[in-house]
C-alpha cells in the first residue's frame, strides 16, 4: 500500500513494542449489562468533532475512547434503534482506522455499511446520531451525500471489495497515493461478487487493503466451506504476523489461552501453514488472525500493512455485540432493536387492548404467514424444498428449518446462487420455493430469466419486504420487482391483500406447474384469519371487493388496487361516495394477479359505463402494475378504445424515497388515504 500522508506521529512510530501491553491495556475495556436512559458522561468522545482529532491521544487514551464510544452507541441505539450487534464489534477498528488513515484523502469503504455507526459518531455526526433512520435524520448506512468520509454508499452485501478496487486503480491512474481500506464481513465473504473482486485485485496488482471482520456471524451464524476455513485459521492457535519490515511470520497467537470463545466446529484440524489459507492462494498478502478488539494490536498491524505494495488481506476476528453482554450472549437477537421509549409505549398498548379485547389474538407478520404455510405443506407435500441467502430470521423459516431440517437450504449470502440452485433442483422433480427479500431478488436476476424462466422451470419465490420498508431507506425497498418480473416469459406474479389471501396465495402458487411469484410486504397484516384448508385460486382471477356510492351516478370509478393498496381504495372509496359534490359510484376491485391480469373483468367494467379508472400499488408507476393496465387497455381492449375513460395510475413517482417511517414513506408518496383521496378528486373533477 501506499504510505498515508497522514501527519499524526503516533501513526509514524508505532512498532513492534506497543504490542508487549496489548493483553494489559486490552483488559481495560468496560463490558456493560444495560442500555442507558440518560445520555453518559463521555467527556473525551466529546472532544472529537473530526477524525484528526484522534492524532494527538496515545493508545490508552484510544482505548478509553472505545468505552466511551461503545457507551454512546448504546444510549443512542436505545433513542433511535437501528442495527445494534455489528456496531459495537467494529468500536476499536474504527478508531484505529481513522486514527492512522487521512481520512477523507484515504478511502474507508463499508461493506454492507451496516456496522457504521461508531464511523459516522466520529466523523462529525455525534449529535446527528440520535436521528439515524428517522425521517429527515442521518441513514441507517454510509450515503455519499450525507458526508465525505463517506466514500460509497451501501446497503446490499459484498459490494466494498469491488468498490475499493475501483477506487484504487482510478487513484493509480490519476497518480494519486492514498490508501484504500475496504472492510468486509466473514457473511459478506461468500457473496461470489466479492471473490469476483479479489480475483480481479491480483490481477491488476492493485494497492488495496482488505480488513476481514470475522465474527462467524452475518446476521444469523456464517455457514458453509468458508466459515469452516476461517475457524481452521481461527483455531490452530497460530497467526501468520506482520513484521516491522511487513513480512509475514508464522508464529503462536499470544491470546490463544486468554481470548474465551466457543469452539466454532467440531472437527479438530492441522496447524495451517503460510500456503494453507485461501487468500494466500489467490494472491493477496495474508496476517491474521488478529484480535480485532486489542486497540495497540490494531495499530501496529495495520501501521505496517498499508504501507505494503498490491493486495493485502488483515484477518480480525471480533465479537458480535462486544461490550454489551446481553448481545454478546444473543447476537442474532441484537442484531438489530427498537427503540426503548416506542417499547415502553408499545407494550403499555399492548396491555390495554388485551384487557379490553382479551380474546383477541394479534395480527400475523406476513413472514410468519410464511412461515406457517412452509411448515404445514411441507407435512403434506414430500416435494417441497426450501432455500434461503442468509435470512432464515427474516423470512420466517426458523420453525421449518428445526422442523424439516434436510429440506432447508441457508446458503449465505449468494442470492445468484440460490436462485440458480433451486434452477437445479427444479429439474430433479421436486418444487424448490426460494425465500428473498425483493431488494436481495434483484441480484439474482439474471439467474431468475436465464436459469429459471428462460426453461421454465417449477420454481416458486416468496417475495418478502415488499413495497417501501420505513427506516432501513431507498437501498431495502422492495419497489421494483413488478416492473422486472411481469416482463419476463413464464412467470406468474401474485400479490396478496391479506394474510389469509397471502397463505392461498402461497398454496395456489406452490400448485402451479411452472415459474411464480408471490410478493407480500414487511410487517403485520390486517388480522384477517387465515381459512383452513388451503385453497386453490383461480389464476389470473380479480375480485370486486365492494360497489359503493349511486348507481345512477353520472360518475363511475373502477380502484383496480394490487396488495396491500386494496384496504387503502376501500377507504378512499368510502370517503369519496360520503362526498355529495363528486356525486359518483365506486368498484374496488382487488386485483390479486400483476401477471396475469383478469382482463375479462376488465371488459365487464368497461361495457358498464365505467368513466374513470385508477390503478394503485405500493410499487413505482413506471413499468408496475399499473402500466401492466394500460398497456392492456390500449393495445388490447376494444371496449376501452371504443368508450375511452380517463385513467391515472396512482403509486411511487421517479425517485427514491428516503428513509423514514413506513406511515412517513407512504404520506410523502401519497399512498396514504389522504394522498390517494386526493389524487382521485383531481381525477374525477
Amino acid at each position: 500500500m501506499q504510505q498515508s500522508p497522514h501527519s499524526s506521529p503516533q501513526s509514524h512510530s508505532i512498532s513492534a513494542s506497543v504490542s508487549d501491553s496489548a493483553a494489559q491495556l486490552s483488559n481495560l475495556q468496560q463490558t456493560y449489562t444495560t442500555i442507558p436512559r440518560a445520555r453518559p458522561q463521555t467527556p473525551l468522545l466529546d472532544s472529537i468533532t473530526a477524525p484528526t482529532d484522534l492524532n494527538t491521544l496515545t493508545s490508552a487514551q484510544l482505548i478509553t475512547l472505545a468505552d466511551e464510544l461503545r457507551l454512546f452507541l448504546l444510549y443512542s441505539a436505545g433513542q433511535s434503534g437501528g442495527h445494534f450487534g455489528a456496531n459495537l464489534g467494529v468500536v476499536e477498528l474504527t478508531i484505529a482506522l481513522h486514527y492512522l488513515l487521512d481520512t477523507p484523502n484515504d478511502q474507508i469503504v463499508w461493506d454492507v455499511g451496516h456496522q457504521a455507526y461508531a464511523h459516522k459518531v466520529l466523523t462529525g455526526r455525534r449529535d446527528q446520531i440520535g436521528t439515524i433512520r428517522s425521517k429527515d435524520g442521518l441513514t441507517a448506512f454510509p450515503e455519499r451525500a450525507e458526508s465525505v468520509y463517506d466514500t460509497f454508499g451501501v446497503g446490499h452485501s459484498s459490494t466494498s471489495i469491488s468498490a475499493g478496487l475501483g477506487m484504487s486503480l482510478a487513484l493509480r491512474y490519476q497518480g494519486r497515493a492514498q490508501t484504500v481500506a475496504c472492510i468486509i464481513g466473514d457473511g459478506a465473504m461468500t457473496g461470489g461478487m466479492a471473490f469476483e473482486a479479489m480475483n480481479d485485485a491480483v490481477q491488476q496488482d492493485a494497492d488495496l487493503l482488505v480488513i476481514l471482520n470475522d465474527n462467524d456471524m452475518s446476521i444469523s451464524c456464517s455457514i458453509g466451506g468458508f466459515s469452516r476455513h476461517l475457524a481452521m485459521l481461527w483455531e490452530s492457535g497460530y497467526q501468520v504476523d506482520i513484521s516491522d519490515t511487513g513480512e509475514p511470520i508464522l508464529c503462536q497467537r499470544p491470546d490463544m489461552q486468554t481470548f474465551d470463545r466457543r469452539k466454532r466446529h467440531k472437527e479438530m484440524r492441522d496447524v495451517p501453514q503460510l500456503e494453507d489459507n485461501i487468500f494466500k492462494a489467490i494472491g493477496f498478502t495474508y496476517f491474521g488472525p488478529f484480535d480485532g478488539h486489542n486497540i495497540p494490536e490494531l495499530l501496529r498491524v495495520l501501521s505496517l500493512a498499508k504501507q505494503i505494495k498490491g493486495p493485502v488481506l488483515i484477518h480480525i476476528y471480533t465479537t458480535k455485540g462486544k461490550g454489551f453482554a446481553p448481545a454478546e450472549l444473543d447476537p442474532v437477537g441484537y442484531h438489530a432493536i427498537s427503540k426503548l421509549p416506542a417499547e415502553i409505549q408499545r407494550e403499555i398498548q399492548n396491555i390495554a387492548a388485551e384487557e379490553s379485547q382479551p380474546s383477541a389474538k394479534p395480527a400475523l407478520k406476513f413472514s410468519q404467514v410464511f412461515g406457517q404455510f412452509l411448515c404445514d405443506k411441507a407435512s403434506v407435500s414430500d416435494e417441497l424444498l426450501a432455500i434461503t441467502p442468509a435470512m432464515e430470521e427474516g423470512s420466517g423459516m426458523i420453525d421449518f428449518a428445526r422442523r424439516f431440517p434436510e429440506r432447508f437450504f441457508d446458503v449465505a449470502i449468494a442470492e445468484q446462487h440460490a436462485v440458480t440452485l433451486a434452477a437445479g433442483m427444479a429439474t430433479q422433480g421436486v418444487k424448490p420455493i426460494v425465500a428473498i427479500y425483493s431488494t436481495f431478488l434483484q441480484r439474482g436476476y439474471d439467474q431468475l430469466i436465464h436459469d429459471v424462466a428462460l426453461q421454465n422451470l417449477d420454481v416458486m419465490f416468496a417475495i418478502d419486504r415488499a413495497g417501501l420498508v420505513g427506516e432501513d431507506g431507498a437501498t431495502h425497498a422492495g419497489v421494483f420487482d413488478f416492473a422486472f418480473l411481469r416482463c419476463v416469459p413464464n412467470m406468474l406474479i401474485a400479490a396478496p391483500k391479506d394474510e389469509n389471501e397471502c397463505y392461498h396465495l402461497l398454496n395456489t402458487c406452490y400448485e402451479y406447474q411452472g415459474c411464480t411469484a408471490v410478493r407480500y410486504p414487511r410487517g403485520v397484516g390486517t388480522g384477517a384469519v387465515i381459512e383452513q384448508p388451503a385453497q386453490m385460486y383461480n389464476i389470473g382471477e380479480a375480485i370486486v371487493e365492494s360497489v359503493l356510492g349511486n348507481e345512477a351516478a353520472p360518475k363511475k370509478l373502477v380502484l383496480l388496487a394490487f396488495g396491500t393498496m386494496v384496504a387503502t381504495a376501500q377507504q378512499a372509496a368510502e370517503r369519496l361516495t360520503s362526498d355529495e359534490a363528486l356525486d359518483c359510484q365506486v368498484h374496488v376491485v382487488n386485483m390479486r394477479w400483476v401477471k396475469p391480469l383478469d382482463s375479462a373483468l376488465l371488459e365487464r367494467l368497461l361495457v358498464q359505463g365505467i368513466t374513470h379508472i385508477a390503478t394503485l400499488e405500493e410499487h413505482m408507476i413506471m413499468g408496475g402494475a399499473g402500466s401492466a393496465v394500460n398497456e392492456y387497455l390500449l393495445n388490447e381492449s376494444v371496449a376501452f378504445k371504443r368508450n375511452r375513460p380517463a385513467i391515472c395510475n396512482i403509486g411511487i413517482s421517479d425517485r427514491f424515497i428516503a428513509h423514514g417511517s413506513q406511515a412517513e414513506q407512504m404520506a410523502d408518496c401519497g399512498l396514504d388515504v389522504n394522498g390517494v383521496v386526493t389524487q382521485l378528486q383531481q381525477l374525477l373533477s
